[in-house]
Parts: C-alpha cells; structure tokens; sequence
C-alpha cells in the first residue's frame, strides 16, 4: 500500500490521538496489516524488505501526521534490526516474522533516572540463575511501554551491559503510564519496574559486553535514521499549513502573504525543509550502499532534520497567530513534538560533539 495515501487517510483522526493519549488499537493493526511494521527487514525474516530510502519515505510520511504514529514504526524497528544483526538464528526466527506482521509489539527499555545520555550508568540487574536470568530495576520513558508485547532492555550482568528481550506478560513487570507529557503523547510511554522477573537465559541477545556498544547501538542508529525522517515530514506539513493560511488569510484588504515579512519566513523554512530532506536522502543512500561514513551521515541528518522541524513549526506558528495555538492545530501538536526530537535518540548537543569528531577527520 502506498504510505502516503494511507498516512493521508489517518490525517484527520491525529489531533484527537493526541489529545486522548493513545493509538487507537485499529489504526495500530492496520499499520501491521499493511506492511509498514519492520518493513526494511528482508523478506526471509518476513519483511517488505525495503531499501533504506523507501524507509525513509515511509517515515517522512508518517511523521507529517503523527510523531507517534512514526514512533511505532521507529521502536519496532529499532528492536528488529538489533535481532537481525546480533541475534541467533532461533531468536531471529522466533521475533522477526512476529515483529513484522504486528503479532509482536515491541519497546525499547534502555533510560533510567540516572542513566540517559550515559546509557552505561544503567543499574537496571540481571543475574544469571541457573538456566534464566532474572531482572530488577526501573526504566523511564519507554515508547509504547503501555501496549509493548516485549521489551528489549539495556541491564548490567556481572559488570557488563547486556541486552536481554523481556515478554511484557512475565510476572514481576509493572508499567506506570505517563501521560501529559510535552510531545508525542500519543505514544502511550510508560515507565517500568522489573522486580526479580525470570526470563530464560537464551533471551539474551548478544554475549555479555555487547549490551551497548553492539546492540543498543545498532537500535539507536536505526531510530536516530527514522527520527530524522520523521522530522523533515513534521517540517513539511508545518510549511504546508503555514503557506496555505498566508494565502487563504486576508487582513484589511491584503493577503497575508502580501507581507515580505510572511514571505521571508516562509521561505526560510523552506531552506531548512529543504535542506534536511538533502541531508535525509544522503543518510539513505549512505546506508544503502554500507558506506563507512553511514553512521556520521545518520546523525547529522537527525540534527539537522530536528532543528528544521523546530524551527520550521516555530515559524508556522507566527504565521498562524492565534489559529496556530487553537488544540487541534497540527503546528501546535508538532511545535511541541519538535522539541522531543531534539532530544531523543540523542540530543543535539551530544549529536554536535560527535560530529566535531568527525570533522576533525574529515578532510575535503
């Protein structure tokens, strides 16, 4: 199904997600029924097998609609591709098909109070216990953490990260909903306990060692690459709302867009939305052809393309005036979701210092 018209469809129905906190159930069923669910998974695993710029579209499109809509095919993806890259061939053939037709949903439980841009303060536990592992502590902020079927959680075993996949249904998991939050609160986040719950030991992914510098690693870049993409849709439908109320608004006999002013800031916008769809598309081909430069290329486009998205619904909304902060208003929902971008799967300030590295390498 084409992802722009099914994403167009939904449009309408976004604002009242938002404000009620959730997905409906039968929009998330008809995300998995359609295909869009882990859809660069290759079709062995029981995927679309997408290329990475068709992944890139497919968020793009999302993302323009709801960022929590985009999130659950970022989080599904994000634990996908950390099986397929680093999980057995049993654990690739028991989640993978599941992951992608939606019989499996899917969190990613890695920050805790104290362990957020430094993932390796994790003090979540997992001991070994004869043939299982069993699991305490508490994770904050996971995506989706209210409808997960399994979480993929970051924990520390005998002084080494470990990533271990934890069914949502084993005894000794508490979920807290969070709700009100300053973006995305369609997600239905939550934050979790895990008070002594025993998962069999071969639910670990990856040897011990392997927890963040493999695993987590691999998820992370996977969201940070659909985050981006997400973004430059969120910019694009501010850009779209902006420019359609400049010229359909008329003051004292003048369209809106008669002022240089409005046309100065439209056009600003559309350097920044252009500009990130550029650096969208480069990540894309980057990680299509297993370039060296991938990595460096999927976080300069996650931070350029979430400055663009603020700056861009920052904008639209000075265009709007007083329609732009109305509830339902798609560039008041994405002025707030915008700023949850700039922070997420790396915020901007860490994004900068990783690409001071790179620009010390770099060399024209």
């Amino acid at each position: 199904m084409d992802s722009a018209a099914f994403a167009a469809g939904l449009r309408p129905e976004a604002a009242e997600w938002d404000a009620r906190g959730a997905l409906p159930a039968e929009v998330v069923k008809a995300v998995a029924h359609a295909g869009f669910l882990a859809a660069d998974l290759p079709a062995a695993a029981g995927g679309a097998g997408c290329t990475q710029p068709q992944l890139g579209a497919l968020c793009a499109d999302f993302g323009g609609v709801c960022s929590a809509l985009r999130a659950l095919l970022t989080v599904q993806g994000m634990v996908a591709a950390a099986v397929l890259r680093w999980g057995t061939a049993g654990q690739r053939a028991r989640w993978l098909p599941a992951l992608a037709r939606g019989d499996v949903l899917a969190g990613f439980a890695a920050t805790e109070a104290g362990a957020g841009t430094e993932l390796s303060a994790v003090t979540t536990s997992a001991e070994r216990a004869g043939g299982q592992v069993r699991l305490r502590g508490r994770k904050r902020w996971v995506t989706f953490g209210q409808l997960a079927d399994v979480f993929l959680v970051l924990a520390t075993c005998a002084g080494r990260l470990v990533t271990v996949l934890v069914e949502a249904d084993r005894p000794g998991i508490t979920a807290e909903p969070v709700r009100g939050q300053l973006g995305m609160r369609a997600a239905q986040l939550a934050h979790l306990g895990f008070d002594g719950v025993l998962v069999p030991a071969e639910n670990l992914l990856a040897p011990p060692g392997f927890g963040l510098s493999h695993v987590t690693a691999t998820a992370l870049d996977h969201g940070r690459f659909t985050v981006a993409w997400g973004c430059v849709g969120m910019a694009e439908a501010c850009l779209r709302a902006a420019a359609a109320h400049a010229a359909g608004r008329v003051q004292g006999d003048v369209p809106l867009a008669g002022h240089q002013t409005v046309r100065a800031l439209l056009g600003r916008s559309l350097a920044d939305t252009s500009a990130a769809r550029e650096l969208c598309a480069r990540a894309a081909a980057l990680r299509e052809n297993g370039d060296p430069g991938a990595v460096a290329g999927t976080v300069l486009a996650k931070y350029a393309a979430a400055r663009s998205a603020a700056a861009v619904a920052d904008r639209a909304g000075q265009v709007l005036g007083a329609a732009g902060c109305a509830e339902d208003s798609l560039v008041g929902r994405f002025f707030r979701d915008a700023k949850v971008m700039r922070i997420i799967e790396g915020s901007d300030e860490v994004a900068e210092q990783q690409l001071g590295e790179y620009a010390l390498r770099w060399r024209p």
